[in-house]
């Protein structure tokens, strides 16, 4: 199967500027099989899909994902089994250690995206990974390949997934549909659902992960002065995480 396992759409993502619709079909004309949504801290993109879509597109496969920022660790891409429902993955902030015990509780998989890529954004340019570099072991699979990113990134992040055997996810990060289809993850099997993703990646079975590169991202468009945005994340990320304290607090003691 041919997936794209990094996707963002309007829906669900504030920078998104694709409808989850419109992604499908992209993808599906480019010869790919399915897709996993990886909304920012949302999973508004999967619900527009099952609520509109789903039983419509054919042998597609549409599965659910999310992109959860962090309070230390930059972001990581979670996936959860279908009967799963946490209100918690949906409120930014957790520390990345705690994440992962709650993922792995609830029998999900969870790993780096762009890992070796922007500061604070990308878990190996964190000081939580400095300090603790032993938490990767703790993570079920890499983005080794992300067609927004350089060629270096890319490079350092599948040798990060070799260091510790760990399965490759391919994903676009597409948040236009210029980028639709730049990226993919290939898998040697049929899966029909989450369960069975998370089992395939659970017992290290082959993945490939490649693609070509974007060139229109926000960070190649506004050049030098990237490096500011990407510093404010940190204090965007630091107050949004305070802003949701309430929200989070309340998710946690609902699986407790």
């Amino acid at each position: 199967m041919k997936l794209d396992m990094h996707c963002h759409t309007q829906e669900g993502s504030i920078d998104g500027k694709i409808t989850i619709a419109e992604y499908i079909e992209l993808l599906k004309s480019q010869g790919y099989d399915g897709m996993l949504i990886t909304d920012h801290d949302s999973y508004n993109g999967y619900r527009k899909y099952r609520d509109t879509l789903k039983g419509n597109i054919g042998n597609f496969i549409v599965l659910k994902g999310i992109e959860y920022d962090t309070l230390d660790a930059g972001h990581i891409l979670v996936i959860m089994p279908e009967t799963v429902k946490l209100l918690l993955l949906e409120c930014r902030g957790l520390p990345v250690k705690i994440l992962q015990e709650i993922v792995h509780r609830h029998g999900g998989i969870l790993g780096p995206a762009h890992p070796c890529g922007e500061r604070h954004l990308s878990f190996t340019r964190t000081r939580v990974f400095k300090k603790h570099p032993e938490i990767m072991k703790h993570f079920d699979f890499v983005e080794g390949y992300n067609s927004c990113e350089s060629r270096e990134s890319n490079a350092k992040a599948q040798l990060l997934a070799y260091k510790y055997g760990l399965p490759m996810f391919g994903g676009s990060d597409s948040h236009q549909a210029e980028c639709v289809g730049t990226a993919y993850t290939i898998i040697n099997d049929n899966i029909t659902c989450e369960t069975e993703l998370i089992k395939y990646v659970k017992s290290k079975k082959r993945t490939e992960a490649g693609g070509g590169y974007f060139t229109g991202t926000i960070k190649q468009k506004i050049g030098v002065f990237n490096h500011i945005l990407v510093e404010s994340f940190w204090f965007y990320n630091r107050f949004a995480s305070i802003f949701h304290h309430k929200k989070r607090k309340n998710a946690l003691n609902l699986i407790k």
